[in-house]
């Protein structure tokens, strides 16, 4: 617990149980508030989104055994993400490991595929500098998630002698700096291209990542383009940007895996005669993403995003200002900004739900946006322009909306949290209202209600056909208001277009936790839309 609140830790998001009653005794009268959650897996989506907004790392605890396993499958959403979450497991004691000791699991050999290190420790002595190596894995080269099994018994084990003390250096990331050298050549290369696009990563879409590449841009006078969705170049918050990437002569990736996401730099996605400056922490991603394409390859450096788009800016300005980019810029931000119009004005379906809370949220400066995944999710994703914004990310897991809302508002306690999702996401994790009312940390969730699995019957209705849509439909009864009721929070339920926005600022107004839930339309999700002649170029 010192560890922790060295690091900065002031919230961890914990479930109780069994191998982890040490550390929540030992929490008592400390700075550090223990957020007590109703599984494991929301406790982990809400590290994820704490640490998203306040640039450190996120902290779940849980026990072992099934509570560590139960908390697996949001850390691949973390890691999609490249989020610095630190997942703390309980563990047997190990002196009794290997006899059949009560939940006994080899925890870090499950954890490891998704995680950038799982370890277990070993000594209560050690404990400190295993929560400090811990943090600077979590936070260096491209950050992601790490798991520390701690054993009942090395918690309990007694101490005597002083600890070597910790101090804030001990938790920092290890810089992975672009040198200033390199810095200079990818910019001017950048400026002796035509049409070049900057691409940035997820772990870049963070209220302060979004401000760095800002600066890049500005510094550049060309297009810098931040992707976090599973959708990837078909992401409905990036408009046409698909179609305008097929005109670039020069794709730098400041970090940004070269992955599905970018239809791996394939044609026809990408032109073929297009080059590639590739700046990447990852040695062995770096050498995949130059494999296939090296004579194309104009410039290759081992870097961090974040150091790199800093050294990228201060290259940038050093060398003076360049405005020769700037039709092509104005040509790449009107392509993201088209949008798909679904619906007519009067309907309540996706589309006039999401624009209705766009038109609210957009009337609060420091508002947080959530977004889940789904059909639901990315008509939001499109239609809701916010700086403090946190979607389901790359891993395209559905469900984590609600834990991230109540992640968000521990981390931004004064701000107003939003978050969108659908009546198959809401299914998740309904059981977090509770958590929300015990800890006094109120958000509004808007709970599109088409009563089926949307995204699901959509691709089942293209490729099979209306006849053959199977495991679609929810509960035509479900009311997902009453439920946030029940569990203390304030409801609200929507049946016209009109009712919404009043029905928001009520819950807004209650300072509860609250659930509009909005029978929609269900629509399919929007589609980046073409661009005509006129609209690509520059």
């Amino acid at each position: 617990m010192d560890a922790l609140e060295t690091a900065g830790t002031d919230t961890i998001f914990a479930l109780s149980g069994n191998h982890i009653m040490a550390l929540f005794d030992a929490a008592i009268g400390r700075r550090v508030r223990l957020v007590h959650v109703r599984h494991e897996g929301a406790a982990v989506h809400m590290a994820e989104a704490w640490a998203r907004l306040t640039g450190k790392v996120g902290v779940a605890m849980v026990t072992g055994g099934p509570g560590h396993a139960n908390a697996i499958g949001a850390l691949f959403t973390a890691r999609a993400g490249e989020t610095p979450v630190l997942l703390l497991s309980g563990h047997a004691p190990l002196g009794e490991y290997g006899r059949g000791a009560f939940q006994e699991l080899d925890q870090a050999a499950l954890a490891r595929p998704i995680v950038k290190s799982a370890a277990t420790a070993r000594s209560a002595r050690a404990l400190g500098a295993e929560i400090a190596r811990a943090m600077r894995i979590a936070r260096s080269g491209r950050p992601g998630p790490v798991q520390l099994s701690l054993p009942a018994d090395v918690l309990e084990a007694p101490l005597t002698g002083a600890v070597k003390p910790l101090t804030e250096a001990s938790f920092a990331a290890e810089a992975m700096p672009l040198s200033g050298a390199l810095a200079v050549q990818a910019v001017r290369l950048l400026r002796a291209a035509e049409r070049p696009v900057v691409i940035a990563p997820p772990a870049l879409c963070t209220p302060r990542g979004r401000a760095a590449l800002g600066a890049l841009e500005r510094a550049l006078g060309m297009p810098v383009v931040a992707m976090e969705s599973p959708r990837g170049l078909a992401d409905p918050a990036l408009g046409a940007f698909g179609e305008v990437l097929k005109d670039a002569d020069l794709i730098a990736l400041a970090g940004k895996v070269l992955d599905f996401t970018l239809r791996f730099g394939d044609v026809p996605a990408i032109d073929p005669a297009a080059e590639w400056l590739i700046i990447e922490p990852d040695a062995a991603l770096l050498e995949r993403a130059v494999a296939g394409r090296r004579e194309r390859v104009v410039l290759q450096a081992l870097a961090g995003a974040e150091e790199a788009v800093a050294a990228l800016t201060a290259a940038a300005v050093a060398e003076g200002p360049a405005a020769r980019h700037g039709g092509w810029a104005s040509a790449v931000r009107s392509a993201i900004e088209r949008r798909t119009e679904g619906g007519g004005r009067a309907e309540l379906n996706s589309a006039t739900m999401a624009a209705a809370v766009a038109e609210f949220v957009a009337g609060d400066p420091d508002a947080v946006f959530v977004a889940d995944g789904g059909e639901v999710g990315q008509w939001a994703q499109a239609a809701v322009r916010c700086p403090n914004r946190i979607i389901n990310g790359a891993a395209g897991a559905i469900g984590s909306s609600l834990p991230f809302a109540i992640g968000a508002r521990a981390a931004r306690p004064q701000a107003h949290v939003f978050a969108v999702l659908g009546d198959g996401t809401c299914g998740f994790h309904m059981a977090e209202f509770d958590t929300a009312v015990r800890h006094d940390l109120p958000f509004v969730a808007i709970v599109g209600n088409d009563m089926r699995w949307n995204a699901e019957y959509q691709i089942q209705l293209r490729q099979y056909g209306a006849d053959r849509t199977e495991g679609c439909l929810l509960a035509s009864s479900a009311r997902y208001d009453q439920v946030a009721a029940a569990l203390g929070g304030h409801a609200e339920h929507v049946t016209r277009l009109d009712e919404l926005a009043p029905a928001i600022s009520r819950a807004v107004a209650s300072g509860k936790p609250a659930c509009i839930e909005v029978r929609i339309d269900g629509l399919p999700a929007p589609k980046p839309p073409a661009l005509g002649a006129a609209g690509r170029g520059g």
